[in-house]
This record gives C-alpha cells, structure tokens and sequence, in this order.
C-alpha cells in the first residue's frame, strides 16, 4: 500500500491540545499582537516549539496522544516570510500520522496551518524523535531527544492568575498565556540557541479544515 495515494493531502483535519513556544524575543513577542507586521526584538525571530494533541485526526488517521515540535528561524517580520523551519515527531508515531503532521506543519493541507506554505522557504526536513511535554505544576517541561531541553513557566498576574493576550487574530492561537523560559535550549542544525529567561508562549491549540 503506497502511503502517498492512501492519505490524500485534502482530508478533513483537525487537531485539539496545547501547544508550548519559545523564542529569542527579550521581552515578549510583538508578532501576538503585530500579527507579523512589526520586528521580533533582537530583529529576527530564532523558534521552537511543542506541541500536545489531545484529540486529532487527518481523515481516518487519528492523532490523538502523538506529540510533536518544530523550529522555525526568520531573518526578519515574520509576514516577509524566508522561514527556515523543520519538524520533530513522535517517534511512537505511525508512517500514516507521520505523513499527516507533516502535510498539517507545512501548510499542504491548508486551513489553519495554509500560511505556512506561503512563508517557509527552506524546509530542513522531518525527525522521527523521543519526545516528552510534561506539567510540573505550572510549568511545561518539554524535551525532544538530543534537540531541546525546556521549562516554560506561565508569567503570573496581580489576581495570582496567569497574564494572557486574548481575542488576537494571531495565527497560533487567540489568547496567548504570557510565558518565560526557565530553561530553553536547542541544538542541532549547526544551531546552538540558548534563550533562558527570554519570551515564551503557551496557548490552546485548536487547528482544522474547517478553521480561518
């Protein structure tokens, strides 16, 4: 059986869960609210990011329990695009959901994820990796074998709660928990990032066919 002709890129799709970022911007990112119109902080944007599925499917494939990050790095404003990005997946993952995440992750099956298609020029492939997302009390501790190591701590309010963006039109999610990175590191691809103490993000994930 020929994967390639048995998952089509156009199933119907979706994918529910959470998703945790982090990022090179000192402060916190300006493309929540600039939707990729302004400049990350230091003038581009160094990126990686996990993410949980709770529940998902591409047609009759289901997602739900598989994990899996990326990493993006952008010479500029986000909108310009020349994104040089990469994916990491489960390595319990199936040759089926393989093919799926990554038609979902490079904007092929359109919707929600389409504007990557758009914005990534250079695409370094897919890695099928040990990949672990994990609460420790608040914070998200993520690890993608021999790649990232991170602890992303939700930034708390003046009520103790979380401080979250809400009601954006930002691509990922609309309400964005505001978050700091304890620990982030990422290696490979000759990149060595270190972004301890820098911005970071932690959002539901909610993506489909039927999403804009």
């Amino acid at each position: 059986m020929n994967i390639m002709e048995d998952l089509r890129v156009n199933e119907p799709w979706s994918l529910k869960g959470e998703l945790t970022l982090s990022c090179n911007c000192e402060v916190f990112c300006p493309c929540v609210l600039s939707l990729g119109k302004s400049a990350p902080t230091e003038g581009y944007c160094q990126t990686w990011a996990a993410v949980r599925i709770d529940e998902g499917h591409f047609g009759g494939t289901d997602l739900s329990g598989i994990k899996f990050g990326f990493m993006a790095e952008i010479p500029g404003r986000l909108g310009r695009g020349n994104w040089t990005v990469a994916l990491f997946v489960d390595d319990k993952a199936s040759a089926y959901q393989t093919k799926a995440l990554t038609w979902i992750m490079t904007g092929r099956a359109g919707c929600s994820t389409a504007l990557l298609k758009i914005l990534a020029g250079s695409f370094l492939g897919v890695r099928q990796v040990p990949i672990s997302y994990e609460m420790q009390g608040d914070t998200r501790v993520i690890k993608i074998e021999k790649i990232v190591d991170g602890a992303i701590t939700p930034v708390r309010g003046k009520d103790k709660g979380n401080v979250v963006i809400r009601n954006s039109e930002y691509w990922i999610s609309p309400d964005i928990i505001v978050s700091r990175a304890d620990k982030s590191r990422f290696r490979l691809f000759g990149r060595n990032w270190n972004f301890e103490g820098r911005s970071a993000e932690i959002c539901k994930l909610d993506w489909g066919s039927q999403k804009k």
